[in-house]
């Protein structure tokens, strides 16, 4: 079997979230409440260890709500535990943006609500978008051919680094 071949360590990795949750707080020093939608499975350890960032640098409330969809027929969308987000201020978090899809039928049950404002974070993203979404908050953008695949490695509640395959 082929050795890994990191484009993330576990440190680095660490980092990059400190320095996203870093960012977010700047870019919402005015928010009183940021609800942090975190993707199933990668996602949501994501969410939850840039909660943990902000606690020390943001002001206002932060809730994680874990979203759930089936990646490769995104048409049924679930949010535990369901909460209003008129007029509320959301973080969408997923690991890799590869073309934009998972993130686009993400924000299907958001559309049916009035947010304040949407952004997006990802840990890696890659520059093949098929459909229209823009990353606000990145770790790691890379060019990778067609074929190459990004994985995240999650333990635990840890983020253990990406790899190219």
């Amino acid at each position: 079997m082929a050795e890994k071949k990191y484009i993330l360590t576990k440190e680095v990795a660490d980092k990059k979230l400190r320095r996203m949750a870093l960012q977010v707080a700047e870019q919402n020093c005015d928010t009183v409440q940021l609800i942090l939608i975190g993707i199933k499975e990668n996602g949501i350890v994501i969410a939850h260890k840039i909660c943990n960032y902000l606690k020390g640098v943001f002001s206002g409330e932060v809730l994680v709500v874990e979203l759930s969809l089936n990646k490769k027929k995104p048409t049924l969308v679930s949010l535990d535990p369901t909460i209003d987000f008129n007029e509320k201020s959301i973080l969408l978090i997923d690991d890799v943006a590869n073309s934009g899809r998972t993130m686009l039928y993400a924000l299907k049950p958001l559309l049916e609500t009035y947010p304040k404002k949407i952004q997006t974070l990802v840990m890696v993203e890659r520059t093949h978008k098929s459909f229209p979404i823009d990353v606000d908050y990145v770790g790691l953008s890379i060019s990778t051919s067609l074929d190459e695949h990004i994985t995240l490695e999650v333990d635990g509640d840890e983020v253990g680094g990406a790899w190219l395959q």
